[in-house]
């Protein structure tokens, strides 16, 4: 302790000068946008090359598993390319049934949060490869989430495990919709809203995307209902739905873009 305390004092200039030198800099990057922008780069950059060399290794000890996945949506494609009859399943997303408003990418998930109030997720694909943020993000069965940030690289995900997110959602064998959320207690279900109580609501019916946002396509699996009770003043379903995802587990992406977006959002403002 008195060898630590002999350091402070021997070199308690080069200390103080250093604490300021750090304050100046948090004050300039807080107070200037371009500062700040160049920061944030810098910082994904860095962190998200840390989050590709860790996932390198860990998608190496994984690789059966999503082997299989990637197998068995292969197997798919092709039964759909050699117009083969498959039996529908609501669990998988079949790309091909979007008409051309819509790009896909792809990406693989580098750094996934699940037991957090506010989850992120970190995919490998930015600014360069044409990633924008609000571009949705999906697997082979269902909705991630949208993107948030970007850097040249990488772009971090906002998840519907996320407190903050909401997404339009709606039955499957109805068009009545409501707001997708989540209330932050356990990562294989979230919750949707705003359902009338005229709708007809059943245990294991499907949950989609709505399409009534510039983000998501419709009907996009997202998961099947849980279970379901109105609301206080009973005029609304509050809806528990089991997701199709494990978002527990998450390696290989689909980003969304929807070509007609700018066109939508400029229109809205006006």
């Amino acid at each position: 302790m008195q060898q630590i305390i002999n350091f402070i004092i021997r070199n308690k200039n080069f200390l103080l000068f250093f604490l300021l030198f750090c304050l100046s800099l948090v004050f300039t990057i807080q107070s200037h946008s371009y500062h700040k922008s160049k920061f944030i780069n810098s910082a994904n950059f860095l962190t998200g090359g840390v989050y590709n060399s860790l996932n390198n290794i860990s998608s190496y000890f994984s690789l059966k598993s999503q082997n299989y996945i990637l197998a068995e949506e292969n197997r798919r494609l092709r039964a759909l390319l050699n117009n083969a009859s498959i039996s529908p399943d609501s669990a998988y997303i079949d790309s091909t049934a979007f008409n051309k408003l819509y790009k896909f990418y792809n990406a693989n998930v580098i750094k996934n949060s699940y037991s957090l109030a506010d989850n992120i997720l970190t995919i490998n694909k930015g600014k360069n490869d044409s990633i924008k943020q609000d571009f949705g993000v999906i697997s082979s069965k269902g909705i991630i989430g949208i993107i948030d940030k970007t850097s040249n690289n990488y772009a971090t995900v906002l998840s519907i495990l996320n407190t903050t997110s909401k997404i339009s959602a709606q039955l499957k064998k109805s068009n009545h919709f409501g707001t997708l959320s989540w209330n932050g207690n356990t990562p294989e279900n979230v919750q949707l809203t705003d359902i009338p109580k005229v709708a007809k609501v059943k245990i294991g019916d499907t949950i989609i995307t709505s399409g009534r946002s510039s983000i998501f396509p419709k009907n996009i699996g997202i998961g099947v209902i849980k279970a379901f009770q109105l609301d206080a003043a009973e005029n609304y379903y509050e809806i528990e739905v089991n997701l199709f995802n494990d978002m527990t587990n998450l390696e290989h992406v689909y980003i969304i873009e929807n070509v007609n977006k700018q066109e939508i959002t400029n229109l809205e403002n006006e």
